[in-house]
């Protein structure tokens, strides 16, 4: 079962709704891969929730366009927005205790350049953009095409990295990979696995891996 921990009362409920802040190739595939599963979805973006009447209308009766403070109030916030605008897109909103999956690459165009971290992998950069937040690294090394594809393939379950600080954050979302029946592979703290997945910089972006068994 796939569950979300409320750190005050210390209970577990399902998760029902993924909020995504970020419209573009990514977050529609993840949108994609959420629907599916049979999970609701608030997709949200910087020009509106009119912008996204195409996008939903095309997800199905499960998805919803939102804007971003409505979508971080889901169980489960996904953030995948163009670096540059990142800071601006999680702005504003109260991030304590929510667990937020970090699915942005710190590249600024043109040319796909690193951006400036100041000495610190994207993640962490990430992590004290939204404080409070339980965040956990996670559905960035594949590209779109591939992350809205069916993640069974040759026998096995396509692959997805995860990292993070917070134990049960990472379970959660261990269990909400799992759903979405991809294989996940914990890469333990967002120093370590953070570095990892990041793009440009790590090791493990584009690598499409498949677990068989």
């Amino acid at each position: 079962m796939n569950t979300t921990t409320n750190a005050t009362t210390n209970t577990v409920k399902p998760v029902t709704t993924v909020g995504i802040i970020g419209a573009g190739a990514i977050g529609q595939a993840i949108a994609k891969q959420l629907v599916r599963a049979g999970i609701d979805v608030i997709l949200s973006n910087s020009r509106g929730p009119a912008s996204l009447a195409g996008a939903v209308d095309a997800l199905g009766p499960r998805a919803t366009a939102g804007t971003p403070q409505q979508a971080a109030q889901a169980d489960i916030v996904f953030v995948s927005v163009n670096w540059s605008r990142l800071e601006e897109a999680v702005a504003g909103i109260d991030w304590t205790g929510r667990i937020v999956i970090d699915a942005n690459n710190p590249v600024l165009l043109p040319g796909y350049r690193l951006a400036d971290l100041g000495g610190r992998n994207s993640s962490q950069v990430f992590a004290s953009l939204v404080p409070g937040a339980r965040v956990v690294k996670a559905f960035n090394t594949l590209l779109a095409a591939v992350l809205a594809s069916d993640p069974h393939e040759g026998g096995g379950r396509r692959v997805v990295f995860q990292s993070g600080d917070d134990r049960e954050a990472k379970a959660v979302v261990a269990g909400l990979i799992e759903r979405l029946g991809f294989a996940g592979i914990d890469l333990g703290s967002l120093e370590v696995g953070g570095a990892l997945q990041q793009f440009p910089g790590g090791v493990l972006p584009a690598v499409n891996l498949v677990k068989l068994g």
